[in-house]
């Protein structure tokens, strides 16, 4: 519930951030970017929030080189990626495939096998944001046969 709490909060907070005195935007400044509005996963899944534990949100910044692939993994949790840099394609069951580029957002899958390959001639970095639970890993490598 706090989760939700936090969330719901975002919008407005950002709403009240003002300019500096004596500052003033250029034309083209958009103090506000929206990223992603989404109750749904990249694959239209219904988004949920955890609510078997305390709530635990990370962030970190994944680089992979080009050719470099994540390997077959799941999120439990509702994830959402940021490409920072470079391209990206992940691929999901059913011969689903979704190139992601710098710039754009996505809020992946959720327990659903996928595997991302930087396929661009460039370092793909991505900005990871996971919202899980305290003590629980946020991700698991499939095994490989």
């Amino acid at each position: 519930m706090r989760l939700r709490r936090l969330i719901s909060a975002v919008p407005f907070t950002v709403l009240a951030l003002t300019l500096a005195p004596g500052i003033t935007a250029s034309k083209d400044y958009q103090r506000v970017v929206p990223l992603l509005n989404s109750g749904k996963t990249v694959l239209d899944q219904p988004l949920s929030y955890p609510t078997d534990g305390s709530a635990k949100i990370q962030s970190v910044i994944v680089t992979m080189l080009p050719g470099e692939e994540t390997g077959p993994h799941t999120h439990p949790y509702p994830t959402y990626g940021y490409i920072l840099e470079g391209e990206l394609t992940v691929s999901y069951p059913q011969g689903v495939q979704k190139v992601y580029k710098k710039g754009e957002a996505v809020l992946e899958a959720v327990n659903t096998v996928h595997d991302g390959k930087n396929t661009g001639n460039v370092p793909v970095r991505i900005l990871v944001v996971f919202m899980g639970l305290e003590g629980q890993p946020n991700t698991f490598l499939e095994k490989k046969d």
